[in-house]
This record gives C-alpha cells, structure tokens and sequence, in this order.
C-alpha cells in the first residue's frame, strides 16, 4: 500500500492528541504499558468501576510533559464510558493562566466545564449560590457584567473569567473576593452542581457515575510564591484536602517534580487520600546497563509506522519501512535518540518533513538531531553538568530543586521495570562533548 503523505503528515504532529473516541485516531494508538512498568490506566479505571463506584474517589496522576499522559486520559475516559459512567474531560489550561493560579480559580474552571458539559446533556441546573455570587461579584469589582437573569451557570462564569482573564489587577481583585469564600463555592458545586448531576445521571439516564478528569494541571508554573512555597505545593498540597472533596470522581494531573519534593508525603495524604500518584514514565530505549531494550523499541517503531500505514495489520508495517525511511537503521536511529518520550519522537519525525517528503534519508534525521541537541544545551550551566553526570553514574535522583528543575527540562527521563524506578539521561545529551569526555575519564579511572 502505498503511503498517503497528506494523512501522514496530519498524523506525525507532535501536538496532536489521540483520541480514543475517534475510530481514526484508535489506528495510531499503541500500548506501552508492557514496557511502563504496570497497567496505569487499567488501575485508575479499576478504582472508579470496581472498588469504589458509589463513593467519589480522587487519583493522581503524572509524568513528563509530551510523555502521552492527555491520550491515555482520553482513552481513560472513553473506557469508563463503555462502563457506564458519565465523564467529563478538560483541559484546565484553556481556562487557567499557568503562571498565575489558585484554588478558586481551578474551582471556577471545573465548574464551568462540568456545567458546560451538563448543560449540553439536558441536565437542568438552578445554581441559586452562584447566580448571587455572580451579582455581588459585578458589584465588588465595580464592573459591568452582563450575567442575565435566566443566564446558564456556564455562560455566567465564562463571562466573568472573560473579564478577568487578560486584566491581572482585576483577576487579583476577583481572587481576593472569592479566595474567603472558598469553603462556600465548594459546598455550591457539590450541592448545586455534582449532586444534581449524580441524581439525574443516575436516576434518570442510568449512568453508573459522574468522571471529571481535570488535565494539564501538571503545568502550572512553579514559581516561587510570597510565602516561599512554590505555586504546586501551595496549590496540592496546602490546599490539597479542599480539592479533594469534590463530590464525584475526579482525576487531577499534577506536576511530576512533586514527587521529589519534601512535601511528597503530605501531598500523597491530602490531596491522594493515602494513595501514591500514579506516573507514567517513558518507553525504555535501553535496559538499566545501556543495553538495547528489544520490546520498548519495536512498540515504538510500531508508533511511527502505525501513522505511516494504519490500514496495514502491525504484522506487516515492518515490509513497508523503505516508504517511508531509506533504511530500516534510520528508523531505530530516531527510536533511540527520542529516548522514548512519544513527543520527541515525533517533533523529530516532523522535523525531516519539514525538510523532504519520505523516504527520509539519514543526513535529514541528523540534521533535526543535531538541532535538536544544540537547543537542549544551550540553557546548561555547569552546576547542572555536574548533576547530570551524576544522574548518569547512579541512576538515580535526589529531591533538590536543582534536580526538578534537570526533570522540567527534559534533560532526564524516568523509566520503569521489574526493579522499579529508574533515571537516564535523555540520549542527545550523551552525544555531546561534555559528556563523551566524562565518559572517557571514567574508562580512565577504571
């Protein structure tokens, strides 16, 4: 079968998002949990349809940014539908400002989404709480906002974030208004919103539950806050135990660098309810001793192939590589220098189709390696040097800023397998002239 390059090229982008609802988008999807280190979503699944599915449960969960973790939220989602459940999916960052946060606010936004949703539904809701809120708002703020009597509750706080959302001293305004009535807002979603959409759901349409899977939380900025915490602790973990008693299934992803944190166990205990975050590492390239790792990197060729041909039975991709690269190394060559994190793997693929049409040459992959690995080392400075060799020589990570901050900037990568957990250097980074010396002062030293 010949390759379709329009439909290839829509399907290598590095910002798309696998839908599993969508038929087309099911044929790109591979499963890397036999190579993650457990079946993560199957376990957030199993905890909403199997142990708790009458009593709101709140999971976590985390992992680099661009490692896969809004596809298998999305495959999460259409799962739970198959079981039975409601589930509302939604990007906080369509909402939020990333770098400026609060509790209230991610309350507003998941009001306004599950609203939006319900609304859509035929679900009627008569949120009497926030119909007078919204009114003594307008009045605090001093400002013009045309609500209406009979407005949606939706409409209402998209109207008023509309408001506030590019003005940060009226955004602070608002937040010093409703950051004391917090306690108040979180009674009014779960009776005025949640609790009425549970009964009609189930009374009425026979749902087994309401879902919300609240994504892109993981970015929030993580700047330091007046009181010396950093915005993620404040927000998940000072505030954890009020986020946390939404009264419906509720699934939050979080930043990954709190799991280094000295906070990491009042974090698992407030906002996890004493259940770790679940993490979704990266597909293994190599095994923990540099080896090659066979299964991590044939699921991933599976990744780059399934969007060349996703008509073609896995089986047989592996005859049709010379359609799209000029040699079966090539493609192992991008497999491996993306050390596993599926969006590397494709900004790299995008990279040479911004250069040619396939079958890409090897010249054209290592010119967007090469590219690549100059903007990685631009921002290193040698403290950071330092630690990543570290990394490098043990495996292992410390909880220092200075090492959250090597995480946040994807210069390590965490892994998984029988053992455990596992750290490695994200492969571009071993190609460098720093690290090939270090490398050869420790054969000297051997």
């Amino acid at each position: 079968m010949p390759l379709d390059l329009s439909r290839f090229f829509k399907a290598c982008n590095p910002a798309k998002t696998l839908d599993m609802s969508v038929p087309e988008d099911q044929k790109y999807y591979i499963d890397f949990a036999p190579v993650r280190g457990g079946k993560i979503i199957e376990e957030l699944k199993r905890t909403i349809a199997r142990i708790s599915p009458d009593d709101p449960t709140c999971q976590l969960f985390t992992g680099h940014i661009g490692c896969g973790k809004s596809t298998e939220l999305l495959r999460l989602k259409s799962e739970l539908e198959a079981e039975n459940f409601h589930v509302v999916y939604f990007e906080s960052s369509q909402d939020l400002d990333m770098a400026d946060v609060d509790v209230s606010d991610i309350l507003l936004a998941i009001t306004h989404q599950v609203s939006e949703n319900l609304e859509k539904s035929d679900v009627k809701l008569k949120p009497g709480y926030f119909t007078n809120l919204f009114t003594e708002v307008a009045d605090f703020l001093q400002t013009p906002i045309e609500f209406g009597g009979e407005a949606e509750l939706s409409v209402g706080i998209a109207k008023l974030t509309a408001k506030t959302q590019d003005n940060p001293k009226l955004r602070k305004q608002l937040r010093q208004y409703l950051e004391p009535r917090a306690e108040s807002i979180l009674k009014a979603i779960n009776e005025e919103v949640l609790n009425k959409a549970r009964q009609q759901f189930i009374e009425r349409k026979g749902k087994r539950g309401l879902v919300v899977i609240v994504d892109n939380l993981d970015r929030v900025d993580n700047r330091a806050m007046p009181s010396g915490r950093t915005q993620p602790e404040y927000l998940f973990v000072d505030r954890g135990a009020q986020l946390r008693r939404l009264d419906c299934h509720v699934v939050y992803t979080i930043p990954l660098a709190l799991l280094f944190s000295d906070e990491y166990e009042s974090l698992k205990n407030r906002l996890g309810g004493g259940v770790a975050p679940k993490v979704l590492p990266m597909i293994p390239v190599t095994d923990r001793q540099g080896g090659e790792f066979n299964q991590g990197m044939e699921l991933l060729r599976q990744a780059i192939l399934a969007r060349a041909f996703p008509d073609i039975p896995s089986a047989e991709r592996s005859q049709a590589i010379a359609e799209v690269f000029d040699a079966p190394e090539t493609l192992d060559r991008l497999c491996q220098v993306s050390g596993g994190h599926p969006r590397t793997l494709l900004g790299l693929l995008y990279r040479c189709l911004q250069q040619e049409d396939p079958p890409f040459n090897r010249t054209s992959l290592e010119h967007a390696v090469k590219d690549y690995r100059d903007d990685l080392i631009l921002s290193i400075d040698d403290n950071e040097w330092e630690l990543l060799l570290q990394v490098a020589q043990g495996q292992g990570m410390k909880g220092e800023d200075s090492y959250q901050a090597l995480l946040r900037s994807m210069l390590i990568y965490e892994y998984r397998d029988g053992d455990g957990r596992w750290f490695g250097l994200n492969p571009a980074l071993q190609e460098t002239e720093r690290f090939r010396q270090w490398q050869a002062s420790q054969l000297d030293n051997s």
